[in-house]
Protein backbone atom coordinates (compact mmCIF):
# COMPACT_ATOMS: atom_id res chain seq x y z
CA UNK A 1 0.00 0.00 0.00
CA UNK A 2 1.33 3.17 -0.82
CA UNK A 3 2.29 6.02 1.86
CA UNK A 4 -0.87 8.36 -0.08
CA UNK A 5 -2.78 5.58 0.68
CA UNK A 6 -2.24 4.71 4.58
CA UNK A 7 -2.73 7.94 5.09
CA UNK A 8 -5.96 8.13 3.46
CA UNK A 9 -7.38 4.87 5.37
CA UNK A 10 -5.46 6.51 8.75
CA UNK A 11 -7.58 9.68 8.15
CA UNK A 12 -10.38 7.99 7.63
CA UNK A 13 -10.12 5.65 10.67
CA UNK A 14 -9.66 8.67 12.78
CA UNK A 15 -12.97 10.47 11.28
CA UNK A 16 -14.75 6.90 12.04
CA UNK A 17 -13.30 7.24 15.66
CA UNK A 18 -14.48 10.67 16.00
CA UNK A 19 -17.76 10.35 13.95
CA UNK A 20 -18.62 7.41 16.49
CA UNK A 21 -16.83 8.52 20.16
CA UNK A 22 -17.59 11.83 20.04
CA UNK A 23 -19.60 13.51 17.55
CA UNK A 24 -22.29 11.63 16.97
CA UNK A 25 -22.65 11.59 20.88
CA UNK A 26 -22.61 15.72 20.95
CA UNK A 27 -25.07 15.59 17.89
CA UNK A 28 -27.81 13.72 19.87
CA UNK A 29 -27.03 15.35 23.14
CA UNK A 30 -27.53 18.98 21.60
CA UNK A 31 -30.72 17.37 19.70
CA UNK A 32 -32.38 15.68 22.89
CA UNK A 33 -31.55 19.26 24.82
CA UNK A 34 -33.01 21.12 21.72
CA UNK A 35 -36.51 19.15 22.04
CA UNK A 36 -36.68 19.59 25.40
CA UNK A 37 -36.67 23.27 25.40
CA UNK A 38 -39.12 22.54 22.71
CA UNK A 39 -41.39 20.83 25.03
CA UNK A 40 -40.98 23.41 27.61
CA UNK A 41 -41.67 26.22 25.20
CA UNK A 42 -44.94 24.09 24.34
CA UNK A 43 -45.49 23.27 28.13
CA UNK A 44 -45.68 19.55 27.76
CA UNK A 45 -42.94 17.02 28.78
CA UNK A 46 -40.33 15.51 26.84
CA UNK A 47 -41.94 12.31 26.45
CA UNK A 48 -45.29 13.84 25.75
CA UNK A 49 -43.54 16.11 23.22
CA UNK A 50 -42.03 12.80 21.73
CA UNK A 51 -45.02 10.94 21.53
CA UNK A 52 -46.65 13.92 19.62
CA UNK A 53 -43.61 13.72 16.99
CA UNK A 54 -44.07 10.23 16.42
CA UNK A 55 -48.10 10.80 15.90
CA UNK A 56 -47.45 13.50 13.58
CA UNK A 57 -44.79 11.30 11.76
CA UNK A 58 -47.13 8.44 11.03
CA UNK A 59 -50.50 11.30 11.55
CA UNK A 60 -52.47 8.39 12.97
CA UNK A 61 -52.20 5.67 15.74
CA UNK A 62 -53.47 3.78 18.50
CA UNK A 63 -52.43 3.86 22.15
CA UNK A 64 -51.30 0.48 21.72
CA UNK A 65 -49.05 1.09 18.63
CA UNK A 66 -47.85 3.92 20.13
CA UNK A 67 -46.60 1.68 23.06
CA UNK A 68 -45.10 -0.25 21.05
CA UNK A 69 -43.30 2.20 18.90
CA UNK A 70 -41.83 4.06 22.40
CA UNK A 71 -41.94 1.29 24.88
CA UNK A 72 -43.75 2.63 27.63
CA UNK A 73 -46.99 0.71 28.79
CA UNK A 74 -49.83 1.14 28.17
CA UNK A 75 -50.90 3.34 31.58
CA UNK A 76 -48.27 5.45 30.41
CA UNK A 77 -49.08 6.42 27.37
CA UNK A 78 -52.83 6.81 28.67
CA UNK A 79 -51.17 9.23 30.77
CA UNK A 80 -49.62 10.89 27.49
CA UNK A 81 -52.73 10.66 25.77
CA UNK A 82 -54.82 13.12 28.13
CA UNK A 83 -52.42 15.29 28.87
CA UNK A 84 -51.80 15.72 24.86
CA UNK A 85 -55.39 16.08 24.30
CA UNK A 86 -56.00 18.08 27.23
CA UNK A 87 -53.08 20.69 25.91
CA UNK A 88 -55.33 20.32 22.40
CA UNK A 89 -52.58 18.36 20.32
CA UNK A 90 -54.25 15.38 19.66
CA UNK A 91 -57.91 14.03 19.24
CA UNK A 92 -59.12 10.63 19.56
CA UNK A 93 -61.82 9.11 16.70
CA UNK A 94 -63.22 5.70 16.69
CA UNK A 95 -61.22 3.58 14.82
CA UNK A 96 -63.45 2.93 11.86
CA UNK A 97 -62.25 -1.14 11.98
CA UNK A 98 -62.57 -1.84 15.38
CA UNK A 99 -65.09 0.63 18.02
CA UNK A 100 -63.23 -0.35 21.10
CA UNK A 101 -59.92 1.29 20.00
CA UNK A 102 -59.44 4.91 19.64
CA UNK A 103 -57.26 6.07 16.67
CA UNK A 104 -54.62 9.24 17.67
CA UNK A 105 -54.34 12.08 15.60
CA UNK A 106 -52.82 15.36 15.75
CA UNK A 107 -54.45 18.62 15.32
CA UNK A 108 -53.73 20.47 12.48
CA UNK A 109 -53.84 23.75 13.90
CA UNK A 110 -51.68 23.16 16.76
CA UNK A 111 -48.96 21.39 15.05
CA UNK A 112 -48.78 24.59 12.84
CA UNK A 113 -47.33 26.07 16.89
CA UNK A 114 -44.61 23.32 16.56
CA UNK A 115 -43.54 24.22 13.27
CA UNK A 116 -43.66 27.96 14.23
CA UNK A 117 -41.25 26.92 17.57
CA UNK A 118 -38.45 24.78 14.97
CA UNK A 119 -38.56 26.90 12.20
CA UNK A 120 -35.68 28.72 13.33
CA UNK A 121 -33.73 25.87 13.73
CA UNK A 122 -34.56 24.44 10.32
CA UNK A 123 -33.62 27.61 8.98
CA UNK A 124 -29.79 27.35 10.59
CA UNK A 125 -29.93 23.52 9.39
CA UNK A 126 -30.53 24.28 5.66
CA UNK A 127 -27.93 27.55 5.84
CA UNK A 128 -25.45 24.71 7.18
CA UNK A 129 -26.82 22.15 4.51
CA UNK A 130 -25.77 24.97 1.92
CA UNK A 131 -22.37 24.05 2.08
CA UNK A 132 -22.62 20.70 0.59
CA UNK A 133 -23.02 19.13 -2.77
CA UNK A 134 -25.80 17.00 -4.20
CA UNK A 135 -23.31 13.89 -3.17
CA UNK A 136 -22.40 15.15 0.07
CA UNK A 137 -26.14 15.37 0.85
CA UNK A 138 -27.11 12.42 0.00
CA UNK A 139 -24.01 10.82 2.15
CA UNK A 140 -25.84 13.12 4.93
CA UNK A 141 -29.01 11.98 4.23
CA UNK A 142 -28.15 8.21 3.95
CA UNK A 143 -26.31 8.07 7.36
CA UNK A 144 -29.04 10.11 9.22
CA UNK A 145 -31.84 7.54 7.80
CA UNK A 146 -29.08 4.67 8.90
CA UNK A 147 -28.47 6.10 12.19
CA UNK A 148 -32.37 6.49 13.05
CA UNK A 149 -32.81 2.62 11.44
CA UNK A 150 -30.03 1.90 13.80
CA UNK A 151 -30.85 3.75 16.93
CA UNK A 152 -34.91 2.26 16.52
CA UNK A 153 -33.45 -0.94 16.46
CA UNK A 154 -31.12 -0.59 19.50
CA UNK A 155 -33.60 0.72 21.46
CA UNK A 156 -35.99 -2.14 20.58
CA UNK A 157 -32.80 -4.68 22.10
CA UNK A 158 -32.38 -2.69 24.76
CA UNK A 159 -36.02 -2.99 25.80
CA UNK A 160 -36.04 -7.01 25.27
CA UNK A 161 -33.13 -7.03 27.25
CA UNK A 162 -34.62 -5.38 30.45
CA UNK A 163 -37.69 -7.39 30.06
CA UNK A 164 -35.77 -10.54 29.86
CA UNK A 165 -33.86 -9.47 33.33
CA UNK A 166 -36.97 -8.06 35.02
CA UNK A 167 -38.81 -11.65 34.04
CA UNK A 168 -35.84 -13.54 34.94
CA UNK A 169 -35.34 -11.08 38.25
CA UNK A 170 -39.19 -12.66 39.31
CA UNK A 171 -38.77 -16.18 39.07
CA UNK A 172 -38.43 -17.96 42.11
Amino acid sequence: MSEAAMDQTSERDALVKAIVERLARQHTTAMVLFHHAVAERLRLGPTDHKCLDLLREREALTGSELAGLTGLTTGAVTGVVARLEKAGYLRREPDPWDRRKQVLRPVPERVEEIHRVITPLRAEVAELLDRFDAHQLAAIADFLSGTAEIGHRQAAVLRAESLTRTHNRSEP
